[in-house]
């Protein structure tokens, strides 16, 4: 494993002053018809000095080998000169932006669906990046690819049924990019990436289930609402029983007290509106 190694070489300010120099004598062999030497210190300027010549901007890196030997990065922004047989190669540190594509997999509940994540990435050691694997670009895809894919696998995507307390791809969301992030960065440590951040950008069930979980979310939203309905009418005929017989204004039996309990919730928990009665009968008789 290739370890990162960070040189600083000299100014090119003063190498591009010595190449105008050179450049100038050998003009001046040439008219004065010294063509040899004009031709040799023309060649040495342009074949020796001129290539070590190199412009680092800033989050960028010169990767530097020589005859197949790694000689070391420059990551100081500027100008230098190197030695001019050394191969460079450009490596950006800038962060990028990696938008995952939709991939269709199963969750931990066997259930398909439809995930995609966003990984914001740096290279942070670039000998690793060169020389520890073939396209450090692709590497990066794939292994994004990959972990998400396990992340799916290892979590539902919403809750079971009678199940509360697990963490899921919905409702998680802070734990799931925690873990992918981790995860990412372990996978990508070896070609020398730092994940900065990972988001799910996308998740949904598969079109082929997708209705049927949505007719299952909206059957158990309407039983969590009929029964918070149904708690709250209990707790009004409770209150409105407990003020008749506190204040007196009525005594009815058990049959009545029945009949009333079911009248009220009838009005309380139905989903239209109800059309009064109006009794002009005794209390006991209609």
């Amino acid at each position: 494993m290739y370890q990162e190694k960070i040189i600083s070489p000299p100014s090119g300010y003063l190498t591009f002053a010595l190449f105008l120099v050179l450049l100038g004598i050998s003009v001046f062999c040439f008219v004065t018809k010294s063509f040899i030497w004009g031709s040799s210190i023309l060649a040495f300027d342009f074949f020796l000095v001129l290539p070590g010549l190199i412009i680092n901007n800033p989050n960028e890196s010169k990767v530097l080998t020589l005859f197949g030997k790694y000689v070391g990065t420059v990551k100081t922004d500027g100008f230098f000169w190197v030695n001019p047989l050394t191969t460079k190669k450009k490596v950006s540190l800038r962060a990028n932006n990696l938008n995952g594509q939709q991939l269709k997999v199963n969750d931990k509940l066997g259930n398909p669906i439809e995930i995609a994540a966003v990984v914001v990435w740096k290279v942070n050691e670039t000998a690793k990046a060169m020389f520890s694997v073939e396209n450090y670009l692709q590497y990066v895809n794939i292994q994004s690819e990959a972990a998400v894919r396990h992340l799916a696998n290892i979590f539902p995507y919403d809750h079971a049924e009678g199940e509360e307390t697990s963490i899921t791809l919905k409702d998680g969301a802070e734990h799931v990019s925690e873990l992918l992030e981790k995860e990412l960065n372990d996978r990508l440590s070896r070609a020398g990436i730092e994940v900065l951040e990972a988001r799910i950008s996308h998740l949904a069930y598969a079109p082929e289930i997708a209705s049927a979980m949505l007719q299952r979310q909206q059957a158990t939203a309407v039983i969590a609402a009929r029964k918070l309905i149904v708690e709250g009418a209990v707790g009004m005929v409770e209150m409105a029983l407990e003020k008749l017989s506190q204040k007196g204004i009525v005594e009815l039996d058990e049959e009545r007290k029945a009949a009333m309990v079911s009248n009220l919730l009838v009005v309380l928990c139905g989903d239209r509106h109800v059309q009064p009665v109006v009794n002009t009968g005794t209390l006991y008789n209609g």
